[in-house]
């Protein structure tokens, strides 16, 4: 809602944490412009998976071996920055509005992409590589605001579909990212320049604030503290197993960045080009789920049983992918592990019902801050679980084994959320929020 437009006190409605009235137009425009900026992070980052390798050797003059090293860094240093950052930026937005963060954070992330056009050495590519993933720290800001506009009952499918705007920039992202990079290293910067920029413009024409003044509350760099936000989380048990679940979600995930590539080629002699499509199949498929079947499972048994059945269903897909010994197998086990997405936005959505209507920034901060701390442990220590298991003389050669430990996070995340009672987060906006003053 425009500012000038706010009304002096919120209705009842807008206490318990529902949306309020918006221009009929911006209404209609404002979820999506959200949804296609989510889109667009996503896509800006998997753009440049394909040419970061070769991008480092050539800024660097390093072989594969040294490369690959940096290559590590280069990315585990975009998640680190997303995490010390995620919930500064969603404090800022429950401060000043969704509104001046998201624009800001977009038109920071178009600069940013226009700068490796002409990076000069490793240094500058990691310097901004962390720059990167401060301002996609907005996620944050940008999940807050569906919160904003969503009812309560309806989030969960509202977080699936961002679950799905992600996953259509993964299944899109490296193929183009590597159709352009044949052309030139640098153009896959370009393209995501311009196409966050054009967003930023879309933003300043359609985007109204959803965060009225009454609803604002200060900055505090104490709640802003990366670590200090784990109080959210922390502050009773309902709280504590649904982080623990998000976090054991994520480091599952972790199975696939470090392994997937590198146990495909080794089990099945894949090309990288046979690799892409698997993987992009695998992401179109989770997009589906996100986008199509979490709000309507989570509407017909609830957002724990939902959540349960998705890390259930990672649980044995991820146990196909360790057992695979040969690409049928394989296969088998991606639908299951495509049902897996469930649990996130089922997760998510009890947990900005749990946090109260004033907390929505701060929450989805903090959830992404748990799910940027998870990206930066997981790959590494999947990365070298894969290495000890399939080094010449090792004591059991085994390429799947970081997704055995992939479905051995998922049944926890699918234990901590069964011990969660349904009544724990069917009407608890108001008074889990005072709870965690």
């Amino acid at each position: 809602m425009a500012e000038g437009q706010l009304r002096a006190e919120p209705s009842p409605a807008r206490a318990q944490g529902a949306p309020g009235p918006l221009p009929s137009r911006k209404r209609r425009a404002a979820p999506g412009f959200i949804l296609l900026t989510i889109a667009l992070d996503a896509l800006s980052f998997a753009l440049i998976i394909p040419v970061v390798p070769d991008l480092v050797r050539s800024i660097g003059h390093l072989d594969s071996h040294r490369a690959s090293l940096w290559v590590g860094i280069v990315f585990s240093a975009f998640a680190a920055a997303q995490f010390v950052c995620a919930p500064i930026l969603g404090g800022l937005s429950d401060r000043f509005g969704r509104r001046p963060v998201l624009l800001f954070s977009l038109a920071a992330l178009a600069l940013n992409a226009l700068c490796w056009v002409s990076v000069p050495s490793l240094g500058w590519l990691l310097a901004l590589r962390l720059a990167a993933g401060a301002c996609a720290g907005n996620i944050s800001a940008a999940t807050a605001y569906l919160a904003d506009v969503t009812p309560p009952e309806k989030r969960a499918q509202a977080f699936g579909l961002v679950g799905a705007m992600f996953g259509l920039g993964f299944v899109v992202g490296p193929g183009l990212g590597g159709l352009l990079g044949g052309s030139s290293l640098r153009l896959p910067f370009v393209v995501a320049a311009v196409l966050l920029a054009l967003d930023v413009l879309y933003g300043l024409l359609i985007l109204p604030e959803s965060l009225p003044p009454e609803r604002r509350r200060p900055f505090s760099w104490r709640r802003a503290n990366p670590l200090g936000t784990l109080r959210l989380v922390l502050a009773d048990g309902l709280t504590r197993r649904l982080g623990a679940a998000w976090c054991c979600g994520w480091m599952a995930l972790g199975a696939q960045q470090a392994a997937f590539i590198l146990s495909s080629q080794l089990r099945f002699n894949w090309s990288l080009k046979q690799i892409g499509l698997v993987l992009a199949a695998s992401g179109l498929m989770q997009a589906v789920v996100q986008g199509v079947l979490v709000g309507r499972i989570s509407g017909r048994v609830g957002p724990r049983r939902t959540a349960l059945l998705g890390g259930t269903c990672a649980a044995a897909g991820y146990g196909f992918y360790a057992l695979a010994g040969r690409p049928a197998v394989l296969f088998a086990g991606m639908p299951l592990l495509a049902l897996g997405a469930l649990t996130g936005p089922a997760i998510q959505a009890m947990l900005s019902r749990a946090a109260g209507p004033q907390r929505q920034g701060e929450v989805q901060g903090t959830l992404s801050s748990l799910q940027g701390l998870s990206l930066v442990v997981a790959p590494t220590g999947m990365g070298l679980l894969f290495e000890l298991a399939t080094a010449p003389g090792a004591a059991l050669h085994w390429p799947g084994v970081p997704f055995a430990l992939g479905a051995l996070l998922s049944l926890c995340a699918a234990w901590l959320v069964r011990g969660v009672p349904d009544a724990a987060t069917a009407d608890v906006d108001v008074a889990a929020g005072d709870a965690l003053e």
